[in-house]
């Protein structure tokens, strides 16, 4: 993962033409047109973690016939932005959104948790009035940034970005999909599990396991 693009330097690049980067997905979206009678469509909704999840499990996706539209180094500012490109207009019957990892990190200017939920929550305003059904995940544990180093209390920011969305979740009656819990190391500072990813943000394909566990049930209910 550290061989990768800086998150940072990739949302950096795509400032300067396309704020939101849409149209990394502009083709994919007009090829993949409207969904077929009876079809249950599914996007997967967020950031690097989504985009890398279908980079290195593409079965993942394909067997399911799940739709990732994820891009790395966003934060909840971009996914408000390109929400009706890549979710709405592609009429899914359920979006599941992972965010927040970028908002912490400060990809964008200073972290402020009630502007990251105001995002969150406009989403899921927008999908519920489209008709679509919303799942919200967790943010996955974090001890640091490795393009964000001076950012130094990200675990404790996480943990209480999820403790609001699982609260808004139950108030709401949205669906929430814990992955923090069992992929978090308590003795490493609330970290990301080593097990489970190769630079403390990113899974590896051992976390993406877990993630895939725990997120199938949820969806076949």
């Amino acid at each position: 993962m550290l061989g990768m693009l800086c998150c940072t330097s990739m949302v950096m690049a795509q400032n300067k033409s396309d704020f939101a980067n849409f149209g990394l997905y502009a083709d994919d979206n007009k090829a993949i047109g409207l969904p077929a009678p009876g079809e249950n469509r599914i996007v997967f909704f967020g950031n690097s973690i989504v985009e890398f999840w279908m980079n290195m499990r593409p079965e993942f996706f394909r067997q399911n016939g799940f739709i990732s539209r994820g891009i790395a180094g966003q934060t909840s500012h971009h996914f408000l932005s390109r929400f009706r490109e890549d979710v709405i207009k592609l009429k899914p019957k359920t979006v599941v959104i992972g965010c927040g990892t970028n908002d912490v990190a400060e990809n964008l200017g200073s972290y402020v948790e009630e502007l990251t939920m105001d995002n969150i929550i406009s989403m899921v305003e927008l999908a519920k009035y489209n008709g679509i059904e919303v799942i919200i995940t967790s943010v996955l544990p974090s001890n640091h940034f490795f393009w964000r180093p001076e950012v130094t209390d990200g675990s404790q920011k996480i943990e209480a970005l999820n403790a609001r969305l699982q609260a808004y979740c139950a108030q709401n009656g949205i669906t929430y999909v814990d992955y923090y819990t069992p992929m978090v190391d308590r003795q490493d500072n609330n970290g990301l599990n080593k097990a489970y990813s190769d630079d403390g943000v990113h899974p590896n394909a051992a976390g993406y396991e877990v993630m895939e566990r725990i997120i199938v049930p949820v969806l076949k209910k």
